[in-house]
């Protein structure tokens, strides 16, 4: 078989080729090739089985939309009426769901942080929940929890960096390919905003179970003991560090309420713990006004961005599943 083909140059066609036969499988480019049969009937099946697909989209782009608002409407009823549980549902979806994406991903690295944040935790709450309490439980479940706290808010803080400096072209400076760059510190990023809604959902629940515990605080308001003035109401423990004195290690702060506590549990208890108010009588705390030092106020911003993330972390891939559940039912692709 002869090889024929045609090319029009300058208006002009030049043939290539012996002889000139018309057979079917000859292919002639003038200005551009010509498509094969057998490229047109798989086109000409694809629109076929792709036909009304518009309104199939355009359906499913519906379905979502509706899903996303009906569960944001019934996720703020129940946490209004219900909080406890509610609480409880999000810290379990909080602890699973990313262990789902990265054990089917095989991030071993995050499953090695994991696994060592699940111990340590546990051990943590299971302290907290005994009773009787132990005299050095509250101060040692306030410590980790801070430290975990302060821990996720310096890497998230890093890993943001990072993100910024890579897409303003800093990494190249020092030689690290973007893509790397980018990676690293997107992995940071995840690490802090992870622990730290983690962290603070695990604090708040520990620091429910102490504060019934020790008895200085109840639901109903009313203080079941009385609180001496060298008495710290988070962790019952005296207070050896006067409010005027700077401490070696911590100092005493006291509230408006003239109620005083030791500085790692009244931070445990209203930053991590996110209780802004009195462990004694309930009076609302100014996070602002207590802590005037201003490097602290970012940390009440951050915690304040960890509960918008908890929402996208535990409860969105929920959504988005029970949304391709019913596209599912429906038939739609």
């Amino acid at each position: 078989m002869a090889g024929v083909f045609e090319v029009e140059v300058d208006g002009v066609e030049h043939d290539h080729g012996l002889e000139h036969h018309d057979e079917p499988n000859q292919v002639k480019i003038i200005g551009h090739t010509e498509p094969p049969w057998w490229m047109k009937v798989e086109h000409a099946r694809m629109h076929a089985k792709h036909k009304g697909h518009e309104a199939m989209h355009a359906e499913m782009v519906l379905i979502l939309i509706v899903t996303l608002v009906v569960a944001q409407l019934v996720l703020v009823q129940w946490k209004q009426r219900h909080p406890k549980s509610y609480n409880l549902v999000t810290l379990f979806q909080m602890w699973v769901v990313p262990l789902y994406f990265t054990t089917k991903l095989h991030w071993w690295r995050f499953l090695t942080t994991w696994f060592i944040f699940s111990v340590i935790t546990a051990y943590i709450s299971y302290r907290a929940t005994r009773k009787p309490l132990a005299c050095t439980t509250p101060r040692l479940v306030y410590k980790w929890f801070l430290l975990l706290y302060k821990i996720s808010y310096a890497t998230g803080i890093v890993g943001y960096s990072v993100v910024m400096f890579t897409l303003f072209g800093i990494n190249l400076i020092f030689r690290i390919k973007p893509e790397d760059a980018m990676d690293f510190g997107v992995s940071l990023l995840f690490y802090g905003l992870y622990y730290g809604v983690l962290g603070r959902d695990f604090a708040e629940m520990c620091a429910d179970f102490m504060a019934s515990t020790v008895g200085y605080y109840s639901a109903s308001g009313m203080p079941t003991k009385h609180l001496s003035d060298n008495i710290c109401a988070v962790c019952g423990q005296p207070i050896l560090v006067d409010v005027s004195e700077e401490g070696i290690i911590e100092n005493t702060y006291r509230l408006s309420c003239n109620h005083v506590f030791h500085e790692f549990c009244i931070r445990g208890w209203c930053i991590v713990g996110k209780k802004q108010m009195c462990p004694y009588c309930k009076e609302k705390v100014d996070l602002k006004r207590m802590f005037s030092n201003p490097w602290e106020r970012p940390h009440v911003m951050y915690g304040q961005l960890l509960d918008w993330l908890r929402y996208l972390v535990a409860w969105q891939p929920v959504i988005i599943g029970f949304v391709q559940g019913i596209n599912y039912v429906l038939g739609l692709e």
